[in-house]
């Protein structure tokens, strides 16, 4: 990508279509294999006739089937990108290659319907002017608005296309703590997968035909009906940690969307049935995260504290349980 004029982006990529997204049509294929664009954005170049696809323009409904030669050459402009918004950020890290950002619950990280501005987008155009050059303003992953914790951002062209390469090749190192609902013996791998839900198209289902998903977890800590588990991403599909945890039956807490109604335990302190009726998000918070920096090369890793509500919530599953503080 380079600048050819004071406000704008020339935007070229090409790519040859996977095996994974045989079936798939053109703009969803190219969404997925172009996180650093909304598919919105893809679809425009598509109907411009800035996609060709094995050297001819096509439509967005075409289909792929896997072997394509896709190639994009495109003009972005700086000057349609979204205002920069003083809200505040909690930064973890920062250099002249990359951010990295402790999100909090509630806060969007995209600008769109609905949510037209006040998002982290908005955040880091304002913290960082200069994020305007690059797509989406360097994000190149995302967390549920209301999911918390880790979210590393791009400020240079250089690490962007490292971090979409690492996230590509699953080298991105992204752990999480999940309160869910019902009792684990031990700890399990979950590989099924996850495309849009065949009725309710605002959800996502474990789905033939979706796009392969894997999450690996493990018991931290048990708690009566609840366990508290350290989940691990190998891929990062749409709400994949909430849809896979339902899939087995082991629901995030006040997930409103994948969730069931809240189930306090049998006899337990008002304080803690209140907290569990009362918790407004899905309990996930991402705790860990680790990659190798874009231009030195080191393996680094970067730790939070848990979210406040949720270190509140489990004290409270602690007291309940007799035990004493934790540092998970």
């Amino acid at each position: 990508m380079s600048l050819i004029a004071g406000d704008a982006l020339r935007v070229y990529r090409s790519l040859r279509v996977d095996a994974q997204s045989a079936g798939l049509r053109l703009d969803q294929a190219l969404a997925a294999s172009w996180p650093e664009f909304s598919r919105g954005r893809v679809q425009q170049w598509i109907t411009g006739g800035q996609v060709r696809v094995d050297g001819l323009p096509r439509r967005c409904r075409d289909r792929v089937w896997g072997g394509e030669a896709v190639e994009l050459d495109a003009v972005l402009a700086i000057s349609d990108r979204d205002a920069p918004q003083a809200i505040p950020l909690v930064l973890v890290h920062e250099d002249d290659q990359l951010l990295v950002i402790d999100k909090p619950a509630g806060l969007v990280v995209h600008p769109a319907a609905g949510n037209p501005d006040g998002t982290l987008l908005n955040a880091l155009l304002h913290h960082a002017p200069m994020l305007a050059t690059l797509p989406r303003a360097g994000i190149v992953h995302r967390l549920d608005k209301d999911t918390s914790g880790l979210l590393v951002v791009a400020k240079t062209l250089e690490a962007h296309h490292c971090l979409v390469d690492q996230l590509k090749q699953r080298s991105v190192h992204r752990e999480y703590r999940a309160l869910v609902v019902g009792d684990l013996v031990a700890g399990g791998v979950v590989e099924a997968p996850i495309g849009r839900h065949p009725t309710h198209r605002t959800r996502m289902a474990v789905v033939a035909g979706g796009r392969t998903a894997l999450t690996r977890y493990r018991v931290l800590e048990r708690f009566p009906g609840h366990c508290l588990l350290g989940v691990e991403l190998d891929t990062g599909r749409t709400h994949q940690i909430r849809v896979h945890l339902t899939h087995v039956h082991h629901p995030l807490v006040g997930d409103p969307v994948y969730g069931t109604r809240p189930r306090p335990p049998k006899g337990c302190a008002p304080a803690l049935t209140a907290a569990i009726q009362g918790f407004p998000r899905q309990a996930l918070h991402a705790i860990r995260l680790g990659l190798t920096h874009p231009r030195t090369g080191q393996a680094m890793i970067w730790e939070v504290p848990m979210a406040a509500d949720l270190a509140a919530l489990l004290e409270l599953f602690r007291r309940e349980a007799g035990l004493g503080p934790d540092s998970t």
